[in-house]
């Protein structure tokens, strides 16, 4: 599932009469800046590295730097952990034998290593089979981060590992292997569909990355895509706001976060103009990014 690991879903009900449209946004609260909050695509192509000077002087300006999770070295050997099972149970006893051989061959183009692939879970090799192989790791959210820790920014996780990955965990394992048949057969076309979202994500077109999201998520049953929005989004922004809101009061922060995370009632926009909180759609920072042709309405916080 593509749309997932690149972190856009069908959540954006009423983009446009909401003003919900764009990814980009300054925040500000009683007519003082509160810093900025981004949507953010996981990927490693260069376009979506390529900021503009003066959205890295926004950056610069703040005092925090808040992401999902912090991809520090601690976290990422648990995240190692979680990936595997630990008690015995093999990737094979769960997909069956047929299934475990073409997944072995498919998760080679990964370089991920057979004994490694016998005791990994089933939604992490759904979750590796669901971008293109890695190429440089420096995905669009790392870069961001090690830009604010190099400009002596505070980074903070607005979850822990073990939050962002419950979801994951406590999914039926019917649910996993409807996602991993539906990963190893797009995999083939899993660039494709990467680079798709990427031009769309480019050109600032919220719309058309909804519309690929539910594409995807339509050929999901109604019990797992229910399952997905409520457990993986709906619940992630507000535990999300929860450690957000804090940040705030201690000074100005830029918030990045998947693209999925912002628009809908229950999207961090919509909670951040529910707790007083003034957004103003900014133009993509990206120097490849499509010029915004016409200046956005502003939108008032929710009363």
């Amino acid at each position: 599932m593509a749309f997932f690991c690149c972190l856009f879903g069908g959540v954006g009900e009423a983009l446009s009469a909401q003003n919900q449209s764009a990814l980009f946004w300054s925040v500000s609260l009683n007519g003082k800046s509160a810093g900025f909050l981004l949507g953010t695509i996981h990927s490693e192509d260069p376009r979506v590295l390529d900021f503009r000077e003066e959205f890295i002087k926004d950056l610069n300006s703040c005092q925090f730097f808040a992401m999902e999770i912090v991809p520090d070295l601690p976290t990422l050997n648990r995240l190692t952990q979680y990936m595997q099972y630990q008690d015995g149970t093999t990737l094979e006893s769960r997909v069956g034998a047929d299934r475990y051989a073409a997944l072995r061959a498919l998760l080679a183009r990964y370089q991920v290593p057979a004994e490694w692939v016998e005791k990994m879970k089933v939604w992490a090799a759904m979750m590796t089979l669901s971008v293109p192989p890695p190429q440089t790791g420096l995905f669009m959210d790392f870069s961001l981060s090690l830009r604010a820790a190099g400009a002596g920014l505070q980074v903070v996780g607005l979850e822990t590992l073990e939050q962002q990955l419950s979801f994951l965990e406590k999914m039926s394992m019917a649910q996993q292997l409807a996602l991993l048949d539906q990963a190893m057969a797009e995999q083939e076309k899993s660039g494709e569909i990467h680079t798709q979202m990427v031009d769309s994500y480019v050109e600032g077109d919220v719309l058309a990355l909804k519309a690929q999201a539910d594409e995807q998520l339509d050929q999901l049953d109604m019990e797992s895509r229910q399952y997905f929005i409520e457990q993986g989004i709906d619940l992630r922004n507000r535990r999300m706001l929860e450690s957000l809101l804090p940040l705030l009061q201690q000074g100005r922060v830029f918030t990045a976060v998947g693209a999925l995370h912002l628009p809908g009632d229950s999207g961090l926009i919509n909670l951040l103009r529910q707790q007083g909180y003034v957004l103003e759609p900014l133009p993509l920072p990206l120097n490849g990014a499509k010029p915004v042709s016409a200046p956005a309405v502003q939108q008032q916080p929710n009363s």
